[in-house]
């Protein structure tokens, strides 16, 4: 597989028309937001938007705000509030002052929807959400009017203050603009402004039982903040005639407008946060930052680098149709931003044991161990060499093909930073498996090389038995076997083989021994970072990424 090739991303459509209008003096000050819906933890397709709503203000030396669009007290929880917090922080970016919320603005919502009220724009309806739905139409017929379209602006006043008084159970009545039930555009057809709601909010308690729709309080929200670019993704391209038509209606302290964009798609990958509420609640997963979740909670404990998302959402670039991107390009942005900044270790996750039987019992050697093969100023540490020692199952075969250059009886290998040894011997137990083996050593290879010249064709890790530490690997692949899940029926699709937990793995000590929550290089191995599961006596390590694409190979073959 070839990897992708780095290109220079330009500028995007976005950008030229923030410098158009920059160039025509339209603004003094370029002001953009990223407005989540508290209701779940963000995902990787959160994070490209993220990265241009703040990415643009930096660029352009504006400001971006982090508000909360928190009008669903049912479905929201602080929790969320502070998880979305941590994630734009960790991707790198600051609000610094500009932290708002929708519910910030209720008491203005409430005032102006009066005023559509009183403009014969808006009025209350008594239809059930079901009839209300029944009578909207479809593509291609138009809806009808609800029969309690033509109430005066005096009882209609008198319904809704009474809904905010509290006077009636939810689903009762609801606040619905007068647009037009006959618009080609479904989202004009009398939208809902405010449903009948008795629960708590987390930031305004149990001063509101209505609440303001998505559609009515996201665009009166940017105008309060005076946003210049209200950036959405496609799904809100349809929803664009509503927005401005508030914004024309209502005396708004300034007039955003709408731009979309492509979301973001990923082979292999689901961003539905319904399909993520499910996958966490039904045990698919073990939470929101699972490290097989897209969640960036999930990427940030797998230790996916906050600068690999960021350069892989420069790469796909920002476009205006929806496509799909293959998870190859995260995974080598993953992969090229890890080789650069991870220290090097060895670990051996599957361990067989070896006893070089011509090494002195009882000695115990330092070997020195570069850190990092491109940086110098890396360093070097110490390994400890003996008479025991543990290597990887698979680099031994007593049987090997042609082309198995790595460990069998009478074959001779580098250890990595040490000798030359040859195994002699094997050993097994009574159901025939190899449990140990038996080697020689030449001690004038030390450091890997012969002094007749003579030559290896394979270099294998290694640990010292009495001198590694035991540990519990945890190996990730792709939650979905599926390079297209059905988000309908995505249990069906979901891959059995996406985490093997290996308990018995050893590790160096000075992995053991620190505390760095930086992701390191297993040689040979991957990339693995420690996990908060880890305990004083049970260091885990969970793999971030595989040196190679061995997943996609191993789908390949069926």
């Amino acid at each position: 597989m070839t990897e992708p090739v780095a290109t220079e991303v330009g500028r995007d459509f976005i950008r030229d028309i923030i410098q158009a209008d920059l160039d025509q003096a339209k603004y003094k000050e370029i002001v953009t937001r990223f407005p989540p819906e508290p209701n779940g933890y963000l995902h990787i397709g959160h994070a490209k938007s993220i990265a241009l709503n703040f990415g643009i203000a930096e660029e352009f030396r504006g400001r971006c705000h982090l508000r909360f669009d928190d009008t669903n007290p049912v479905k929201e929880e602080q929790e969320y509030i502070d998880s979305i917090q941590a994630d734009v922080r960790w991707l790198g970016f600051d609000w610094g002052k500009n932290l708002f919320y929708a519910s910030d603005y209720f008491d203005r919502l409430y005032e102006w929807a009066e005023k559509l009220i009183r403009d014969g724009l808006a009025f209350v309806d008594d239809q059930t959400q079901d009839e209300i739905r029944l009578t909207r139409g479809t593509l291609t017929e138009p809806g009808k009017n609800s029969p309690f379209r033509d109430r005066t602006v005096e009882e209609n006043l008198d319904l809704f203050r009474r809904m905010k008084a509290g006077e009636f159970p939810n689903g009762a009545r609801v606040l619905r603009a007068k647009i037009d039930m006959a618009s080609p555009n479904i989202n004009l057809r009398d939208p809902v402004m405010y449903r009948i709601l008795h629960a708590h909010h987390p930031r305004t308690g149990d001063k509101w039982c209505i609440y303001p729709s998505y559609d009515y309080a996201h665009g009166q929200s940017d105008a309060i903040e005076s946003i210049t670019h209200s950036i959405c993704t496609l799904e809100f391209e349809d929803h664009r005639p509503l927005y401005d038509w508030f914004i024309e209606k209502l005396p708004v302290p300034s007039e955003p407008h709408q731009y979309e964009f492509a979301r973001l798609n990923l082979t292999y990958t689901v961003l539905s946060k319904r399909v993520l509420t499910q996958l966490v609640r039904d045990g698919h997963v073990a939470g929101w930052d699972d490290p097989r979740m897209p969640t960036m909670a999930g990427l940030r404990r797998r230790g996916v680098p906050p600068a690999a998302l960021r350069e892989f959402v420069k790469r796909i670039g920002v476009a205006k149709a929806n496509s799909v991107v293959d998870v190859g390009m995260l995974e080598f942005c993953i992969r090229e931003e890890l080789n650069r900044t991870s220290q090097r270790r060895m670990a051996v996750l599957r361990p067989l044991k070896v006893v070089i039987e011509n090494y002195p019992e009882g000695q115990v050697e330092e070997l020195e161990a570069i850190n990092h093969p491109d940086d110098a100023s890396a360093g070097t540490r110490k390994i400890a060499f003996s008479r025991e020692i543990y290597i990887e199952r698979d680099d031994f075969m007593e049987n090997p093909p042609k082309k198995f250059f790595r460990l069998s009886p009478g074959n001779e290998v580098r250890l990595r930073y040490a000798y030359f040894i040859k195994c002699t011997g094997v050993i097994k137990n009574d159901a025939g498996e190899v449990t140990e083996l038996r080697c020689t050593y030449d001690p004038a290879t030390k450091g890997g090389n012969a002094p007749d010249g003579r030559k290896v064709k394979a270099t294998m890790h290694w640990l010292p038995a009495a001198q590694s530490v035991p540990a519990e690997i945890r190996l990730y692949n792709q939650l979905f076997s599926n390079p297209s899940p059905n988000a309908a029926n995505f249990a069906a699709d979901l891959n059995p083989q996406s985490l093997e937990i290996l308990p018995d793995a050893r590790i160096e000590v000075s992995v053991a021994e620190s505390n760095a929550t930086e992701p390191m290089q297993f040689e040979r191995q991957g990339y693995f970072v420690r996990d908060k599961d880890s305990t004083p006596g049970k260091p885990v390590f969970s793999r971030t990424i595989g040196l190679r694409d061995t997943f996609a190979k191993e789908v390949a073959k069926g």
